[in-house]
């Protein structure tokens, strides 16, 4: 929400999304990254590591003259706040029993939800009365807090006493296969064609590297992502499971505000409101799944009923993409959130349970990574429905929706008729893969005892 406010003071509308993307970029192609660092060095040193480089960021965004030097601050921002979650959850891991594990991950999905609440209207109140930088200043406190308590609350976390080493080799080629990947799908069909060729180039360059990290976990002496992480059963089918899961969720929550813009006829503004029963069924499904993992046997029997649920809400509103009254489809979108936000703690948990204690970083650091990779495909599938061919949810974002033609608002609604078929379908997909995940039995009980992390 502030950055209209940005373009407008520094003069620079047009590389305005370069802000975002950058962030992006650094943060997911550094996640695997943080995770191994965190095995060879501790979680301590490598959470208060991320957490100084994301407050130095936030400071270099803060005092940036230029949407450019901007841009390059808050790569910067990302390769410190790509390792945040991640890190949390490991720190939870070696804290936690599995069995227990699944109620503190919820704890993670809360804070999450109610950021993204509280994020863009705080960010825009800052940026109109205060001034932009305001929305970067005030990480600094928040930072310091977290140092502190990060610096002396987990003084005493365990530390797996065993050798490690890293690969730079393999971190290198995982960015070099990262970074187009994501600006292709961050510019296809939105700053250049789907079939241009830069964006051909950019999907060619990622196949390339990505044969090369590949090559790489095959023949290094100790990858960056093992291959005993990659080959884990557990780990594949629950992080696609995973991933499809809130890819569904976060490319609804992405493409939504045009729906409701258009098709249902809510300002701006009230499209924002109608997005919280979003966030709050995230919430809720997540808490519901993490507080049974302690209680259940059989711990996919949730997760499963919950794609059910929202698979059957995501068809009602295929079915039917108008006319639903807004009650009706609020409660609908509750019940699609609440369905799909059982999934991740429930994934999370079954990872961490399936490898062993100095493979938990990596681990989750690379389920995180594949996660968000799965969640950016999603988002611009969904995308590219909604925005590619017509032009009609261009027209939205100009216009209210009784200046649209009726031809138009009916267009916008086949196109997102289509949007919840092809989540009915992913979570279809989704749903096949927990099925095939091994339920292993839920560790209990406090965790061995290992070499404090100093």
């Amino acid at each position: 929400t502030a950055m209209p406010t940005i373009g407008r003071e520094l003069g620079d509308v047009e590389q305005l999304p370069w802000v975002v993307t950058a962030y992006l970029l650094a943060s997911v192609a550094v996640t695997p990254l943080y995770g191994k660092l965190a095995d060879i060095h501790g979680r301590r040193i490598v959470m208060l590591s991320a957490i100084a480089i994301f407050v130095v960021g936030s400071v270099a965004c803060a005092l940036s003259p230029s949407v450019p030097i901007l841009a390059v601050a808050r790569a910067f921002q990302g390769a410190g706040g790509g390792g945040l979650i991640s890190l949390a959850q490991t720190i939870i891991a070696d804290i936690v029993s599995p069995r227990e594990r699944g109620r503190y991950q919820v704890h993670i999905a809360s804070v999450f939800a109610a950021a993204s609440l509280a994020g863009p209207p705080l960010g825009g109140l800052l940026a109109d009365h205060i001034h932009w930088s305001a929305i970067f200043w005030i990480n600094i406190p928040l930072g310091a807090v977290a140092l502190f308590f990060t610096s002396e609350r987990l003084r005493h976390l365990p530390k797996v006493a065993r050798p490690h080493k890293l690969d730079v080799a393999g971190a290198l080629l995982l960015v070099l296969a990262t970074t187009p990947f994501l600006l292709a799908l961050s510019w296809g069909g939105v700053k250049f064609p789907w079939l241009s060729p830069i964006i051909v180039l950019l999907f060619a360059a990622a196949i390339i590297f990505t044969l090369g990290f590949v090559w790489r976990t095959r023949t290094a002496d100790e990858p960056l992502i093992p291959a005993s992480v990659l080959g884990n059963q557990v780990v594949k089918t629950a992080t696609i499971a995973a991933g499809l899961a809130m890819g569904v969720f976060i490319g609804l929550s992405i493409v939504m505000p045009v729906y409701l813009e258009g098709v249902v006829g809510l300002t701006a503004s009230m499209s924002g409101l109608a997005l919280i029963p979003l966030m709050i069924g995230t919430v809720i499904g997540a808490t519901t799944a993490g507080r049974s993992m302690a209680r259940q046997t059989d711990y996919k029997r949730l997760p499963m009923a919950g794609m059910v649920v929202a698979f059957v809400a995501c068809a009602v509103i295929a079915w039917r993409p108008r006319g639903l009254p807004f009650a009706v489809l609020e409660c609908v979108l509750l019940i699609v959130t609440i369905g799909l936000g059982t999934v991740l703690p429930t994934a999370t948990v079954s990872i961490q349970n399936a490898v062993a204690r100095h493979e938990l970083g990596a681990a989750t650091g690379a389920s995180n990574f594949f996660r968000q990779i799965g969640s950016a495909l999603v988002a611009a599938v969904f995308g590219a429905i909604v925005f590619g061919g017509s032009g009609i949810a261009q027209e939205v974002t100009r216009a209210e929706q009784a200046a649209l033609d009726p031809a138009a608002i009916e267009a916008l609604a086949q196109a997102f008729r289509h949007v919840y078929i092809g989540a009915c379908i992913l979570i279809v997909i989704a749903m096949a893969f927990f099925a095939a995940m091994e339920m292993r039995p839920l560790r209990g009980g406090a965790s061995p005892p290992a070499e404090p992390d100093h």
